[in-house]
């Protein structure tokens, strides 16, 4: 399974990184924001979406609209990982259709909590 990462702060996709592979995911590649996510997207295949909800040029959000509308990728599972925890803003997550919300900080039992339910449902 290919992940994709996608957070504006190298430090934060180092840690998303590690945690992913501590819980067994290796294939991974990083992207430092939407629109660097989406070049990534448009020219190698992933298999889950990773994503900070605050970037500049594209945000989290706006690069899960764009997701979810693309005919070739819009079913990749999405976890949006951030530090917007008020109730509005897992609504929004959620309108946007994420598969699910990991506010930070996180430990790496709880990512694999979150993508093992996204899994089993997808």
């Amino acid at each position: 399974m290919k992940f994709l990462v996608v957070d504006d702060s190298p430090t934060m996709r180092r840690i998303v990184t590690n945690a992913l592979k501590e819980i067994g995911y290796e294939d991974v590649a990083e992207a430092e924001d939407g629109e660097d996510a989406v070049t990534k997207l448009e020219s190698d295949s992933f298999d889950f979406l990773v994503t900070d909800w605050n970037m500049p040029n594209m945000n989290g959000l706006e690069l899960t609209q764009h997701v979810r509308s693309h005919e070739t990728y819009g079913d990749m599972p999405i976890l949006m990982v951030t530090t917007r925890g008020m109730k509005e803003d897992v609504m929004a997550a959620m309108q946007a259709r994420v598969n699910n919300y990991v506010v930070k900080p996180f430990t790496p039992d709880v990512l694999r909590e979150k993508i093992e339910m996204i899994l089993k449902i997808a």
